[in-house]
């Protein structure tokens, strides 16, 4: 009898030890599966089912911003930069515009390539677009418009990650450093 104990006991706690924690911040339990039906950055509809298979990343953000966006995609584009070819492959990045009415799909295009091919823009209408920050409890506001009809949008800086089954993994803000969300990217790639 313990002959048998021991290989089990063996397997129960290396089951255990791979059940490590996410350095980013678990989402699993509290955010839906990712579903949209939004138009790409190539002006075709675009549904969350074509983007399984890979672990797909999501930002809300606009092409217009003046810091947050393009920080937040070219430092996405580095952590990229340190994974392998096959990592990369299994890897994408959604840009969600909650500006629908300056981010048409050609901008949305022009503004993604810059970053990668990883990088894909999806826009929407008013609707579409408020439905999907409900969904994943995104807040944004527009600034009033300057006198040359500028405008800011304050927006969440988050980056949600989910798996190649477009189930939520983990949600990436400011104070994770880049090693950490590497080290939880390649978890999730490695799942799939």
């Amino acid at each position: 009898m313990q002959k048998v104990a021991w290989p089990l006991l063996a397997v129960a706690l290396l089951a255990g030890c791979s059940d490590e924690e996410f350095r980013t911040t678990d989402i699993e339990e509290i955010m839906p599966p990712l579903q949209f039906s939004l138009t790409n950055d190539d002006g075709e509809p675009a549904r969350a089912e074509e983007y399984r298979g890979k672990t797909t990343l999501v930002y809300f953000g606009y092409t217009q911003c003046p810091d947050v966006c393009p920080l937040t995609l070219a430092r996405f584009a580095s952590i990229f930069n340190e994974l392998d070819d096959d990592e990369r492959d299994d890897v994408q990045m959604l840009l969600i515009s909650v500006d629908p009415n300056r981010d048409t799909p050609e901008v949305l295009k022009r503004y993604t390539d810059a970053f990668g091919p990883e990088f894909t823009g999806l826009t929407g209408d008013k609707e579409e677009i408020d439905a999907l920050t409900n969904r994943y409890r995104i807040a944004y506001s527009f600034e009033e418009p300057n006198e040359r009809g500028d405008y800011i949008v304050n927006h969440s800086s988050a980056v949600f990650a989910f798996n190649d089954e477009g189930q939520p993994r983990f949600l990436v803000r400011d104070p994770h450093s880049n090693q950490d969300v590497l080290a939880d990217l390649r978890r999730v790639i490695d799942e799939g």
